[in-house]
């Protein structure tokens, strides 16, 4: 089976498209050789592909027919993918959550008064225990 179709049968990409331009971005290795769109993968063959800031690796375990459901992936592939890769991306996922949004402009007066707040309750606080 290709690999773009294979892909997309474990529910990796959405559609055989976005495998494709994966392909041609060179993100998709099969057995550390970079693959084209119709290369071939059989049982045992390791791939591992860049995708939502993560590098997946996953061993063909079987060839499906078709398209599968999300309850049936596991018989098809293997996650070899390591579990510290996942913890990164939660605490990135925190991290941006620290900063405000993008595109949501200057901050308004009340943001301003918040951020001016805030400020001063760290220095009255010192000042306190300085008594």
């Amino acid at each position: 089976m290709r690999i773009d179709k294979y892909l997309w049968c474990v529910r990796y990409y959405k559609t055989r498209n976005m495998v494709t331009e994966a392909c041609k971005k060179n993100h998709i290795t099969v057995n550390g050789i970079v693959a084209k769109p119709s290369k071939e993968v059989f049982p045992t063959d390791k791939i591992t592909f860049r995708k939502d800031q993560i590098t997946q690796t996953i061993t063909v375990l079987d060839i499906p027919e078709n398209r599968v459901g999300a309850k049936l992936v596991d018989i098809y592939r293997r996650n070899d993918t390591p579990a510290e890769v996942y913890q990164h991306l939660e605490l990135l996922k925190l991290s941006k959550e620290h900063y405000r949004k993008t595109g949501t402009g200057r901050p308004t007066k009340k943001d301003r008064r918040d951020i001016d707040d805030y400020g001063n309750e760290i220095h009255h606080d010192d000042d306190e225990e300085n008594l």
